[in-house]
């Protein structure tokens, strides 16, 4: 079969902060030139916003620049921050750092917090007003390059592909995206923007990326108990401090609050399990305290990417550039990536704009890492450089030292630290850990992992193949459990890894079998990252699967 082809001027893969941010900036620039520029977004999940997890408190420096009139358009930024509160929490007491004491990186008076997923769709709304073509359900499955290897485009997936990779009665092919050029907004760590590092060695130069998994609820509380704009961090307990990672609760309007817990992927004990650390920390005396009587919403989670400035690739390619979290641009210091996401989409926006308008293609958007280095955005992540490499030394010498950068220096050091190991080389074997019992859940605060999976609307259509995929099928058994006791069934926070018997074993065969339950997949990416020996590779599933995230 030949696939159907359609042409754009520039085509944009995928529909978060950084994608629209890219489309909208691109259509804005040719009604002020009074030109045509041709834009498609394509976005996997099942409409724009599904799949957007974050926090999130948002610095609106970015969305003042992209809409200026966003407060009188009705963009979903209603709850401004009231007041900070960072807690060191031990076992059963906490405390906590006076305000003066807090680093600006910290401070969030001017912010809001927001449901990201909702201001995408906001986005998304303007973006189809301003003449985008959007298409949700739709998954960049594949890379199209021309003859000189450059890409040209992306293939979307084929729809009705039965488990055994044959088509259904249900199949449809997927169709050829081309464009002069194509932006990768996929979010942290993206299925192609994997491959373009790959092939373009777009990492070379660069300290190893590192990652954290991010785990949120939604809860609405008791009115009583509610305190609009309060935004709170902690660190410590669960956690033990060589370990990083901490929690957020942020009082959204609406008697919501979201409550999320982020562990950094560079931990070394296979034991430890991020989900169940995420529930433990809500007993709490500090923090059940907020949620006793009241209703958990929603649940989702989502791979981080925290390695900052000196972990960017080149974000550049013959055809394309990489935005947003798919090349990383969070700062992991401020606990902030919508507004980076949404800048570096205007910037490299503005470059294809001027290469478009130049009659130039799939030649390299130079003009955007050009620019990234001369904006705020630079700016802002060259001061916090450091943050992860310090706290990866411990969470009391890190706290310690990144306090004496922002509050002394003001970022503003003559030092510069790297990393050296990317999060799957840092898993040491089972052997010289303890298992880490954690408490059952109880239902009300703490809560299994499949009931979350329930809440997170996850669906997948069953007969597909598995998007989760071996390189060797003999390793989970043979490596990964042997050795790591079968860390991807603690690292995954959906239950898609389940070591089961292995009933059909023969002479000299284990008895143990890695069983995927592909359909739990939330696609936080977290398997992809943290595996030790990167066996496991996150391939995109059938457009429209995954979670279905409200508010979120």
């Amino acid at each position: 079969m030949t696939r159907e082809v359609m042409e754009y001027d520039v085509l944009i893969v995928g529909g978060g902060p950084a994608g629209l941010a890219t489309a909208i900036k691109l259509k804005q620039l040719a009604a002020q030139k009074g030109s045509e520029i041709n834009v498609c977004l394509i976005e996997k999940g099942s409409e724009i916003g599904a799949h957007i997890l974050s926090g999130a408190v948002m610095d609106p420096i970015a969305i003042n620049e992209l809409w200026p009139t966003w407060k009188e358009d009705g963009a979903p930024l209603n709850q401004p921050v009231t007041e900070d509160r960072f807690l060191f929490l031990a076992e059963n007491g906490s405390s906590q750092v006076p305000n003066f004491a807090l680093p600006g990186v910290f401070q969030n008076h001017g912010n809001y917090i927001i449901s990201l997923g909702n201001l995408c769709r906001w986005l998304g709304t303007k973006a189809e007003e301003l003449g985008v073509e959007i298409y949700p359900g739709f998954a960049g499955a594949e890379i199209l390059y021309d003859e000189k290897g450059a890409v040209r485009g992306v293939a979307t997936g084929n729809m009705g592909v039965g488990r055994d990779g044959q088509p259904t009665d249900h199949f449809q092919e997927g169709m050829e995206l081309v464009a002069k050029y194509t932006v990768f907004a996929e979010g942290c760590r993206g299925h192609l923007g994997r491959q373009l590092m790959a092939k373009y060695d777009l990492t070379k130069g660069s300290d190893p990326q590192v990652y954290g998994i991010g785990l949120k609820e939604l809860w609405e509380i008791d009115p009583a108990k509610h305190v609009p704009g309060l935004v709170m961090h902690t660190a410590g307990w669960p956690l033990a401090a060589d370990t990083y990672g901490g929690s957020f609760l942020y009082h959204l309007e609406n008697n919501q609050v979201a409550v999320g817990f982020v562990v950094g992927l560079a931990y070394q004990n296979p034991y430890l399990n991020p989900y169940e650390e995420f529930q433990r920390y809500k007993h709490h005396p500090t923090i059940r305290k907020f949620f006793e009587g009241g209703k958990r919403i929603s649940y989702g989670a989502r791979a981080l990417a925290t390695g900052g400035l000196l972990s960017l690739p080149r974000l550049t390619f013959p055809g394309g550039v990489l935005v947003g979290d798919d090349a990383g641009f969070l700062n992991a210091a401020r606990i902030k990536g919508s507004h980076a996401a949404i800048k570096s989409g205007m910037l490299a926006a503005q470059a294809a704009f001027d290469a478009v308008g130049a009659g130039r293609q799939h030649d390299e958007l130079t003009g955007y890492p050009e620019a990234f280095k001369t904006s705020w955005l630079h700016e802002e992540l060259n001061r916090t450089r450091n943050f992860k490499q310090w706290m990866a030394k411990g969470l009391y010498l890190g706290t310690l030292m990144v306090g004496i950068e922002q509050k002394v220096f003001g970022g503003n050091v003559p030092w510069t630290l790297h990393h050296q190991h990317a999060d799957h080389e840092c898993l040491k074997p089972a052997s010289q850990f303890k298992p880490i019992a954690y408490p059952k859940p109880d239902g009300k605060l703490s809560f299994d992992k499949l009931s979350s999976v329930f809440i997170s609307n996850t669906n997948h259509e069953e007969n597909q193949p598995v998007h989760l995929t071996l390189k060797d099928s003999k390793v989970p058994v043979a490596i990964n459990l042997a050795q790591y006791a079968g860390p991807e069934q603690r690292y995954c926070p959906a239950g898609v890894y389940e070591f089961v018997r292995n009933d059909s074993a023969g002479a000299g065969e284990s008895n143990d079998r890695l069983q995927i339950n592909a359909q739990n997949c939330v696609h936080c990416k977290t398997c992809d990252i943290k595996d030790p020996t990167q066996n496991i590779v996150w391939v995109v599933p059938e457009g429209g699967g995954g979670p279905n995230y409200p508010g979120m």
